[in-house]
């Protein structure tokens, strides 16, 4: 596999594994993961800072990527361009490129194309996995359950199985 195709591996699940935003994976510097507790720390809107577990799955991609593929280089970016010039990415934007040409190269169809889609099906995955909407909240970053709630759409079909009938409705 070539770095044209392991960069976006070790990115896009970074997104789907971590919940991240597009703004939070390109800005994540060398110093930001700490391999010995298996921690990141993330930079977050309005400047946040939040330190998260490192899925083993997650921490062995990018190990693999600064190993392998990363190009030699005094950024401290973790992810860098793979074209030239080779730098970290100017802003989110560019992560958005990449994740849309992985879903081409693949023959994925998508209803959309974008890195933030990644953070919805995280936060829809946790809550079918049981998860409240606090706990999903705590790992998006997130103030408010409102903006939560946006997120983690609910599965309307899996939750009519778990509701009871109405008083006097046939069973």
């Amino acid at each position: 596999m070539g770095v044209a195709h392991y960069l976006p591996y070790a990115m896009i699940l970074a997104l789907a594994r971590l919940g991240l935003r597009s703004s939070e994976v390109v800005s994540l510097e060398l110093g930001d993961i700490d391999w010995v507790t298996g921690r990141i720390r993330v930079r977050g809107k309005n400047g946040q800072r939040n330190d998260l577990p490192l899925p083993a799955d997650v921490g062995e991609a990018i190990a693999d990527y600064l190993r392998k593929w990363r190009p030699r280089n005094a950024s401290r970016r973790v992810f860098l361009r793979d074209k030239a010039p080779i730098r970290g990415f100017k802003g989110p934007s560019g992560l958005g490129c990449v994740v849309r040409r992985s879903l081409k190269r693949a023959g994925i169809d998508a209803p959309t194309t974008g890195a933030h889609q990644f953070r919805h099906g995280l936060a829809s995955e946790m809550l079918s996995g049981g998860a409240s909407l606090g706990e999903i909240g705590e790992v998006l970053g997130h103030r408010h359950l409102q903006t939560t709630a946006i997120y983690a759409k609910v599965d309307l079909d899996a939750l009519r199985t778990l509701a009871l009938p109405w008083p006097g409705e046939a069973q």
